[in-house]
């Protein structure tokens, strides 16, 4: 089975690795019984993915890999790479060989595909809202454990950009920080000390008072929590383009158009990545 190009940020390893955890827990003690109790061992299927609604795809290099490490022996011929835009009946992969193995790997394969697609299309919606602004719409950490790379990696696909991937690749001071470290001043000061020159440091605010406290000290992002829109317009007035500001906290579809175009630079959402419904794929055997 040949692998198409597809975007590069995944790591192949990361891939094989996680869809095998997937297939040993899917497979259980005995693997198919159904499979096993119904279908010819030597019986040969086609079976087709396809959208059943509108969406932006990703995920296509896992569920390869569910086909794959099931038995190389099937040939999936893939139609649409990650990025691109889906509707209803719109062919994903077309996949062919023995018929045992198709099914078998099928559950998981949707799983990976219907889970990252459903990301890169809420993403997708929620970047198309303010495409008309400077605002971008980025991730955060608040994603499913152990899939991390993978929903980050979707909310590319569907025009986003990224937060930070973890604890360990920029300095973002909350208010519990601020709280142990004695006041926010403090708290930049140190870890200005601290951070080396490629780190950048972002502080939280919630009030326009601290935000004027917290631009005496220059930090590189100020996160804005919880501002409507009214607020973000003063905030950015306030900061006159001092630092990057971010926008966060319960951005919806009805409520993003008004923050970005308060003119703030980022808007982050936790809903993308850990509450986006899954985009509506299947795989349905061909016949005749």
């Amino acid at each position: 089975m040949s692998r198409p190009s597809s975007l590069p940020e995944l790591s192949l390893i990361m891939v094989d690795d996680a869809v095998k955890a997937a297939l040993l827990e899917d497979f259980g003690r005995a693997g198919d019984i159904t499979s096993q109790a119904t279908i010819p061992a030597d019986a040969v299927a086609t079976g087709v993915i396809a959208a059943r609604k509108d969406g932006v795809l990703a995920g296509i290099d896992l569920a390869l890999s569910a086909f794959r490490q099931v038995d190389p022996t099937l040939d999936v011929s893939v139609l649409a790479q990650d990025g691109d835009k889906l509707e209803p009946g719109t062919i994903i992969a077309r996949i062919h060989g023995p018929a045992r193995a198709l099914l078998e790997a099928e559950r998981v394969a949707l799983n990976f595909l219907s889970h990252l697609s459903g990301i890169a299309s809420a993403t997708n919606a929620f970047q198309r809202k303010i495409s008309h602004t400077n605002a971008k719409v980025v991730c955060t950490r608040k994603t499913t454990p152990g899939l991390r790379s993978f929903e980050k990696y979707a909310v590319r696909c569907g025009g986003g950009m990224n937060h930070r991937f973890g604890l360990d690749d920029a300095i973002l001071i909350k208010d519990n920080h601020i709280a142990v470290a004695g006041g926010v001043v403090p708290a930049i000061e140190s870890a200005r000390a601290f951070a080396g020159h490629l780190v950048r440091i972002e502080v939280e605010v919630d009030t326009l008072v601290q935000l004027k406290e917290v631009l005496t000290a220059k930090p590189d992002v100020v996160m804005l929590d919880n501002m409507g829109p009214g607020l973000l317009r003063q905030a950015v007035e306030i900061n006159k383009g001092q630092a990057v500001l971010e926008a966060s906290g319960t951005i919806t579809l009805s409520t993003i158009q008004a923050i970005a175009e308060a003119g703030v630079d980022i808007i982050s959402s936790g809903w993308i990545t850990h509450s986006a419904p899954i985009l509506d794929l299947g795989l349905d055997i061909e016949i005749g």
